[in-house]
């Protein structure tokens, strides 16, 4: 049985480095979004790197969710438990993410000021989310075997 037909049959799918990979990468996508679109509003509206970060994490919280719970919801799921189900599935390794990946962009001297034509911000933000997937990985891998994380979500693939 490949992982779905365990999530089929109501068991939390494998804790597979592949399966954990998937996860990730479905958790960067809504992160990746959110960050992108908060660095890019704050930098063109010439925020200061506080306010810019803080926007960045909010979306990126707020479209890895919706990622979510959009499957969920398609599956049948009310709103409410949706939301229940994205808060179990993506808080633990959405947290991580903006973690490392906002740590890397204020820790590169100037990307935060570099402003978005230049080289410097947009390779900072490529690397800083690349390491936040590379770090993340093990993350939800060890939720995933202790049927949290991704595993809750499962269900509804």
């Amino acid at each position: 049985m490949d992982q779905h037909d365990h999530a089929a049959h109501g068991h939390a799918p494998a804790a597979t480095w592949g399966t954990a990979a998937s996860a990730t990468l479905h958790c960067l996508t809504g992160c990746a979004i959110g960050e992108v679109l908060g660095m890019v509003v704050g930098t063109a509206l010439g925020w200061s790197t506080g306010p810019t970060v803080v926007l960045s994490i909010a979306l990126a919280f707020v479209f890895g969710y919706a990622l979510t719970m959009r499957g969920v919801l398609r599956a049948g799921v009310g709103f409410r438990q949706a939301l229940k189900v994205a808060l179990a599935a993506d808080t633990v390794s959405i947290v991580v993410m903006e973690l490392i990946d906002n740590a890397i962009m204020v820790g590169v001297p100037g990307a935060m000021d570099a402003g978005l034509a230049s080289g410097l911000f947009w390779g900072a933000l490529a690397f800083s989310l690349l390491v936040a997937f590379v770090l993340t990985v093990p993350v939800n891998r060890w939720l995933i075997s202790r049927g949290k994380g991704h595993a809750v979500v499962h269900q509804y693939h």
